[in-house]
C-alpha cells in the first residue's frame, strides 16, 4: 500500500488565511500585500509549525488589548512573552514599546526558529539590550534568564486555562508592583477560574475582553501601600 505523506496539518490550516486588523496591527501571511496606511503596524507572519499568526481569536484579542493598553498610558520598560509560538505578540510589545528590555519563550524548541525568522522579516532585532528580543525554551516561568530578567513591567501569555491557573503565583511574583498581566487562551466558560487565581496571587482585574468564545483578560499587581 502506497503511503501518504505526512501532512502538517497546523500549517495546512494557517495557509491562505486571510490578514486581521486588530488594534494598530495588520498582520497577513506573505501571499498578501503589507498594509501601507499611516499608523498601522504591519506584520508579514507566514503559516508555520509555532501557534499565532494573528488569525486566532485569542491572538487577534491580544493585539488590540496591548493597543488599548498604551492608549491608557501604559509604560513598559521590561517586559515578557510566555507561549511566544511564531513571536507575534512580543514583536506587537515591542512596536508600543520600542525602548524595552523584551524576552520571548517557549516550550517547543521548533519555535526559536520560527521567531528568529519572523523577526528577521519583520526587521524586529535580536538581542539582550533595551529594544531587542530575546528568545529561549522553557516551560512556564521556571527558567535561569526568565527568572534572572525580572521582575517584569508586562508580561503576556496567550496559552491554555489549565496552565494560566497553574502559572498564575508564579505571575504574580514576576511582577513589579503595579505591573500588567495579559492572559488569553481561555474560553469565556474558563474566565471564572482563571481570575480567581490570579486573585490569589495578588492580581485584579483592570479590563477584559471577549473575542467569539474567547476571553482576554488584562489584569494588574497590587502597588505597594
Amino acid at each position: 500500500m502506497e503511503e501518504l505523506p505526512e501532512t502538517d496539518w497546523l500549517v495546512t490550516s494557517q495557509e491562505g488565511l486571510e490578514p486581521i486588523r486588530a488594534g494598530i496591527f495588520h498582520v497577513h501571511t506573505p501571499e498578501h500585500p503589507a498594509a501601507d496606511e499611516p499608523g498601522i503596524v504591519d506584520f508579514e507572519i507566514p503559516a508555520s509549525q509555532a501557534f499565532g499568526t494573528g488569525q486566532h481569536a485569542t491572538t487577534a484579542g491580544c493585539l488590540a488589548m496591548l493597543t488599548h493598553m498604551k492608549r491608557q498610558g501604559v509604560v513598559v520598560r521590561n517586559m515578557a512573552d510566555i507561549g511566544t509560538g511564531t513571536g507575534l505578540l512580543a514583536f506587537a510589545a515591542m512596536k508600543l514599546w520600542p525602548r524595552a528590555l523584551s524576552l520571548a519563550s517557549d516550550i517547543d524548541q521548533v519555535c526559536v526558529t520560527v521567531v528568529e525568522d519572523n523577526a528577521e522579516t519583520n526587521h524586529v532585532p535580536m538581542g539582550a539590550g533595551a529594544g531587542q528580543l530575546v528568545m529561549t525554551v522553557a516551560d512556564g516561568m521556571e527558567h535561569p534568564l526568565i527568572e534572572g530578567r525580572g521582575p517584569y513591567d508586562l508580561v503576556i501569555a496567550n496559552i491554555l486555562a489549565g496552565p494560566l491557573v497553574s502559572l498564575a503565583p508564579d505571575f504574580g511574583k514576576a511582577l513589579v508592583p503595579g505591573g500588567h498581566l495579559v492572559l488569553a487562551g481561555l474560553l469565556e466558560t474558563q474566565e471564572a477560574s482563571v481570575r480567581a487565581a490570579c486573585r490569589r496571587a495578588g492580581l485584579r482585574l483592570a479590563a477584559r475582553t471577549v473575542n467569539g468564545d474567547w476571553s482576554i483578560l488584562w489584569l494588574r499587581k497590587r502597588s505597594k501601600v
